[in-house]
């Protein structure tokens, strides 16, 4: 080791000797601890006024001839990469839902044109001999003549085998029920009556029906035309009297 130069500052010659005497580590700190107590002791100066004076006026010296490098402009950032625009997610087709197959139709049946019918064979037809002719009729005799229509004869010229059996009906009698009943009367050329009808009515319908009914099991004369009996037409009274 050299020895210290002569003037030294006795602190550092002290370290010298000192940190010959020291591992490396505690050269280190030794070092710092130097280092510290002379920013110490600037620091100590700069506080005197005459000394901040004095660095004042030396101060615009040292500025002029110290050439400051402007600091280098830092690079813009690169700008943000632009968002890729994310494709729209398609829509999914709606599900396709197969119908059932239409069922196919069937062909119709072909038309089958039946054949014509066999053209009937002519039979031959035996002529027959012919008809005698129909012997002739003889004429029909003339058809006789109408009778004439029956001869209406008042009732005092008729006369009576058997007379209507006039009776008043028991319920007449109780009701007090009286009058005279007008018959029209037919008769046939055997003097039986054919036809009874009510020509006048007596007011009471049990009074007519009873003589209706007398007057059919009544017996007439047959009445003749030139001896020749023919049918009549009599109008004839039958009168109901309570007794």
């Amino acid at each position: 080791m050299n020895p210290p130069a002569e003037g030294s500052d006795p602190l550092s010659l002290a370290l010298a000797r000192r940190g010959s005497e020291l591992g490396a580590g505690e050269r280190n700190l030794l070092v710092v601890a130097v280092a510290v107590a002379h920013l110490a002791a600037l620091w100590g100066l700069l506080q005197i006024s005459a000394v901040q004076e004095a660095v004042r006026q030396v101060a615009p010296i040292v500025v002029d001839f110290i050439t400051l490098e402007p600091p280098k402009p830092e690079p813009e950032p690169p700008p943000p990469p632009t968002p890729r625009p994310q494709p729209r997610p398609r829509p999914l087709p709606p599900p396709v839902i197969a119908a059932p197959p239409a069922p196919v139709p069937e062909a119709p049946a072909a038309f089958v044109v039946p054949p014509p019918p066999p053209e009937p064979v002519p039979i031959p037809v035996e002529t027959a001999p012919p008809a005698p002719p129909a012997p002739i009729a003889p004429p029909a005799p003339p058809a006789p003549p109408a009778p004439p229509p029956p001869r209406v004869i008042p009732a005092s010229n008729i006369a009576y085998l058997v007379p209507p059996p006039i009776e008043v009906p028991l319920a007449s009698r109780r009701m007090g029920e009286e009058g005279t009943v007008t018959l029209r009367v037919l008769v046939g050329t055997d003097g039986l009556p054919r036809s009874v009808t009510v020509q006048r009515s007596s007011g009471h319908a049990r009074l007519d029906e009873q003589a209706v009914w007398a007057m059919k099991r009544a017996r007439f004369k047959p009445q003749t035309d030139g001896g020749v009996a023919i049918e009549w037409i009599v109008i004839a009274p039958l009168e109901y009297v309570i007794e």
